[in-house]
């Protein structure tokens, strides 16, 4: 079990997943349940996907670089972000091939809706900040940006080839991900083998530092990964389905929730993290509401989500 429920005294639910931490050797530094076990890694690869715009040459600020690794929740800045991105490329909103959609975030969504928004749109999906990253490569590139999601397009071939390369782990067959894009096969291993690499490799310094710097931009402050992230000293990527990657000096570790829970990946990165020494007294008393979750009855605090990790 990685965390479970208690109310009341009694255990009420239990959460199953995996974690891993290993070295930059790929020595395994701790493992609980199945690291091996074949995943999609969802958007927990994108600081590795990013880094085909750097590598082409496209020119993005940090800021920029940030939000291209980003699950955002849409609020203005985010927004603001990805549209300059495009601008500077020479393209529109239109050349986006997410999906429309609604912030993440509820208070985002309020805000549209208080602004006259009644209908949802593709640079609010939360991916929008990775394709526009990727229009850019397109267009720095001479690659052509109407088929970029396609799995035989130069940049999806690139993707391939970092992904290999960074979790040690074959990436295909591949899938379809919520945003159009091919999403890649590996395990909870592959990715905490990315994370050491993205944390101490120089040529995953510009994603590494972006994460790390600008992690209201990579998720919200509003969200459990987000402020974890805003207490961790390295990269720091969520992914759908509960998956939750970090690395610090050539450390990584990722936790996936089996029941496909955010929060209950961040729960277990808590404890794995506080396990191997990597979070100070500071971080563990700001962030008892994202380590710890209260759980409510009327109102008020009667127990809480806790980490059930065989430390």
């Amino acid at each position: 079990m990685l965390a479970h429920t208690v109310r009341s005294g009694l255990i009420e639910s239990l959460h199953r997943g995996s974690a891993v931490a290993v070295d930059s050797s790929g020595r395994a530094l701790f493992e609980y349940g199945e690291p091996d076990r074949p995943i999609f890694y969802r958007s927990a690869i994108k600081p590795l996907q990013a880094i085909i715009g750097i590598r082409v040459g496209s020119g993005l600020s940090p800021e920029e670089v940030a939000i291209t690794c980003a699950s955002h929740s849409a609020f203005p800045i985010h927004v603001a972000l990805v549209e300059k991105i495009l601008q500077d490329a020479g393209l529109t909103q239109e050349a986006l091939q997410t999906p429309p959609d609604w912030p993440m975030g509820q208070a985002a969504v309020a805000a549209v809706r208080a602004a006259g928004h009644n209908a949802p749109r593709s640079i609010w999906h939360n991916c929008s900040g990775k394709h526009a990253g990727w229009l850019a490569a397109c267009q720095t590139a001479g690659w052509d940006p109407d088929t970029y999601l396609e799995p035989d397009h130069p940049l999806q071939r690139e993707v391939l080839d970092i992904v290999r390369d960074a979790t040690k782990v074959e990436p295909t067959p591949t899938g379809i991900d919520g945003c159009g894009a091919p999403t890649l096969r590996g395990s909870i291993r592959g990715l905490a083998t990315a994370f050491a690499r993205i944390s101490s490799d120089d040529e995953f310094a510009a994603t590494a530092a972006a994460t790390h710097r600008f992690p209201s931009l990579v998720a919200s402050n509003d969200r459990s990964d987000g402020k974890l992230a805003a207490w961790w000293d390295g990269p720091m990527k969520a992914g759908a389905q509960g998956l939750l990657g970090a690395g610090r000096h050539g450390v990584g570790i990722a936790v996936r929730s089996e029941s496909g829970s955010s929060d209950i990946a961040v729960v277990a990165m808590a404890a794995v993290m506080r396990h191997l020494g990597l979070l100070s007294a500071a971080a563990l008393d700001a962030l008892v509401d994202v380590a710890a979750p209260p759980v409510l009855g009327h109102g008020k605090p009667v127990g809480t989500i806790e980490p059930a990790l065989q430390l």
